[in-house]
Order: structure tokens, then C-alpha cells, then sequence
């Protein structure tokens, strides 16, 4: 990992698209599929967030009542830069406003930025962060001024039926896919690359940092730490159980030049380490990543080492692609079990045939993050898991445009900013 105020020196090897190739992507199947399931539920309610978000921007430049603050946005070409906006308003009795003191990239954050997903650039990037509290609402009981807290990048309210079942990545008190990070797209809620953040509801989402864990270790507990988290820890127990040598196959970047950067396998394999697998594979065609996990005591494949080597009981697909899905499939055992994270494609290709007679079963889908977030948190604060380990930049907020620009470019793996 560089240290604190150093900026990697990654070779820069992808190009963003500008706005004609961005706004061609928008009209993609893909785009249509993403913007049907953001507007399936509440669309209403969706367009009224926007309207009022236009309003006051417009109020606030007309007749300033608020004081300004710096956030970090990306535009079609890859343009990163820091933009006078508004603090947030001063938040509801549920609610809360946290000045982020870490923040960190996503894997989906290089590609978002380089105009490669169905979310609309512009937009005030950034979703994972460790916060402080500035302010809390009337009711708020559970977070004061002055505490640590990381703060799940999707919005739950913790009261409706699907949060208190712990599926708080579809919560039904805020239109669907509402998250942090992702402009338009995800209900815009800003961005954690910002020096205030507001959050809805404290009480539901905050959870509090324990004492002695560095804000910067703890920055992608917000997501894809818990997203690595939730694709073994689940399945390991019994299959260790079966087989206490069973192999965990874990995989990345399948293509000559991934885009998705792989944080989250590299956690993936961290936790199943931490849960007492033995035998955790990481297949990735990034010699880079590689050497990193192998550092992290996983053992390595290029995705043509593959070929002769005999199914695993829980493989994991964290490649965003259609290559690493049919992979991940045709590499679980029989009575095996596929997780996959998700592909930013309309549809793919499965080998349904197979996996019928290997009675195998294939699980894709979003993490219901603030579940899984108090589980994470204690392995951290017992010393099992080190996210710290996987992060290979770190920055101050005033070198973020810099910094983030090279990650996106470039080849880092976790980038992440600091405010004093």
C-alpha cells in the first residue's frame, strides 16, 4: 500500500468515452433493462426527489442560504473534478448529516466513470466511506455529534417489511435501487467524495465504528467488503463441514484487459481465509492481482490454467463479464453452489444442462449491505480480516481528482481518500 499522500504511479491503460460514445451506451438494451427496474416501483415518487433536488440547486445559486462545500464529480471523458455545491439541508427528525473521513473506490466506479455503464454521467461519485456525525435529527436515538460510522452506500429505512426481514438492499420506504454514488440512476443522494453527506435514516443505516479500527481499513465495509463477505460466508460453514479441504474458486478478471478493478474478490478470498477455508483459488488474467493475492495467502490462476482441473464446490463469479459467469458455471461440482455479483449485460449465455445434471445452483443478485455490516465489522475488530491489506493507494481529499483519475486509468486496485 503507498503511503498516506502518495499517489500511485499505475500506467495508465483505459480511455473513457466522451459524450457521443456515453450517450450511445444510454440507448442500449441494457440501459432500458436498468432503468425499468429503477422506475418499476415509486417512479412517482422517484421524479418528485428530482424535481425538488433542480429546485433547490436553482434556490440556492438565486439565494444562497447554505453555506458551500466541495464534491467530486465525473462527466462523460473521464472529467474529474471538484464542484462548488451546496451543503446538504439540515436533516429531518429521522435523519442525519456526517462529514466522510474515508472514502474509498468500488470496483464499478472505473467503469461508471469511463462512460461504460447504464448509470448517466455526470453525476457526484463515490459510496463507500467511514463518517463522522456533524448533526442528528429529533428522533434519532442510536448515533450522536462526534461518532465514527460507516455508512451502507444503499438507502434503508429500517422500518418497512424488507428491512426488518434484513433485506435492506430492496427496502420499500425509497424507490428501488436508491443508493449513494450513482447520480440519476440511483436516486440522487450525492456522493461520498464530498465533505458533507446526508443520511435519511440515522437510526436504520448508521452503525458504529468500534474503537481501534482505522477509518481508512474500514472505508469499503460500506460495500464491497460486505459483497465479498457475502458471497462465502453463507456457504462455508456446511461445506467445511462435508469437507474441511474443500476448494473455494473465486473469479476476477477473465479478459485481456478487465475493466472492474478486484477489490472484492481479493476481500472474497480474505474472508473465506478468515472462515477457515483452506484451499481459496483466485483466478485473474491481471499478472498484478495476481502477486497481490498471492500475498494475501491465496493461491493464483490465469484463467487457461483452468482447463483439466476438476469442479469446486462454491465458486464465486466477481468478473462482471459473460466469460467469468460461464466459467464459474461450468467449474461448480455437483450439488455446488455459484455466486455471482452481477453482469452489466442484458443476458447471457448458462449451461443449464449442466448444472441440471450437476444439480448445481446459481445465485446472482445485490448484498443487502447494512445486514451484513455488524458481522463484518467483528471480524475486522478480531484481527480474522484485514481490508487494509488489499488497499493499494491513499490519498488526502485535496489530491482526489488526481488520484481518482489514475485509478480510473490506471490499474490500483483500492483507492482511498482521506479528510483529516
Amino acid at each position: 500500500m503507498t503511503k498516506a499522500g502518495c499517489v500511485s504511479s499505475s500506467p495508465l491503460r483505459f480511455r473513457p468515452r466522451g459524450w457521443i460514445g456515453h450517450t450511445a451506451a444510454m440507448l442500449t438494451p441494457v440501459s432500458s433493462v436498468a432503468g425499468a427496474a429503477a422506475l418499476e416501483r415509486d417512479a412517482s415518487r422517484r421524479t418528485h426527489r428530482l424535481v425538488d433536488a433542480a429546485r433547490d440547486r436553482f434556490a440556492q445559486r438565486r439565494r444562497p442560504t447554505r453555506a458551500r462545500m466541495r464534491a467530486l464529480m465525473v462527466g462523460p471523458g473521464g472529467r474529474l473534478a471538484f464542484h462548488d455545491v451546496p451543503t446538504p439541508p439540515p436533516p429531518g427528525p429521522t435523519g442525519a448529516l456526517v462529514r466522510p473521513l474515508a472514502m474509498a473506490t468500488c470496483d464499478l466506479d472505473r467503469p461508471l466513470a469511463l462512460g461504460r455503464t447504464p448509470f448517466p454521467l455526470p453525476l457526484a461519485l463515490g459510496h463507500e466511506c467511514v463518517a463522522e456525525v456533524m448533526t442528528v435529527g429529533a428522533q434519532v436515538a442510536t448515533v450522536r455529534p462526534g461518532d465514527r460510522v460507516v455508512v451502507p452506500f444503499q438507502i434503508s429505512c429500517g422500518a418497512c417489511g424488507a428491512c426488518r426481514a434484513g433485506l435492506t438492499g430492496n427496502c420499500t420506504g425509497v424507490p428501488p435501487i436508491s443508493m449513494y454514488g450513482f447520480g440519476v440512476g440511483g436516486g440522487h443522494w450525492g456522493g461520498a467524495f464530498a465533505e458533507q453527506l446526508a443520511i435519511p435514516f440515522a437510526d436504520a443505516m448508521l452503525v458504529p465504528l468500534p474503537d481501534g479500527i482505522d477509518p481508512v481499513a474500514a472505508a469499503s465495509v460500506a460495500d464491497t467488503v460486505c459483497d465479498g463477505y457475502r458471497h462465502v460466508a453463507p456457504h462455508l460453514p456446511a461445506l467445511l463441514k462435508r469437507d474441511p479441504a474443500a476448494e473455494i474458486l473465486i473469479i476476477a478478471g477473465t479478459g485481456r484487459r478487465p475493466v472492474f478493478s478486484a477489490s472484492t474478490p481479493l476481500y472474497a478470498g480474505q474472508v473465506a481465509r478468515a472462515l477457515g477455508a483452506r484451499q481459496v483459488t483466485l483466478v485473474d488474467s491481471r499478472q498484478a492481482v495476481r502477486a497481490h493475492a498471492e500475498r494475501l495467502g491465496l493461491h493464483t490462476l490465469a484463467p487457461g490454467e483452468l482447463r483439466g482441473r476438476p469442479p469446486a464446490p462454491l465458486t464465486v463469479d466477481l468478473s462482471g463479464s459473460r466469460r467469468g459467469l460461464w466459467t464459474a458455471l461450468t467449474h461448480t461440482a455437483p450439488d455446488g453452489t455459484c455466486s455471482c455479483a452481477g453482469i452489466l449485460h442484458r443476458s447471457v449465455r448458462i449451461p443449464t444442462g449442466l448444472m441440471f445434471a450437476r444439480n448445481a445452483t446459481l445465485h446472482l443478485g445485490r448484498a443487502h449491505t447494512r445486514t451484513l455490516i455488524p458481522a463484518v465489522l467483528e471480524l475486522i475488530t478480531d484481527g480474522h480480516l484485514r481490508p487494509q491489506d488489499v488497499t493499494t493507494n491513499v490519498a488526502p481529499f485535496d489530491q482526489s481528482p488526481t488520484a481518482l483519475r489514475e485509478h480510473i486509468l490506471g490499474d490500483d486496485t483500492k483507492t482511498v481518500i482521506t479528510i483529516p
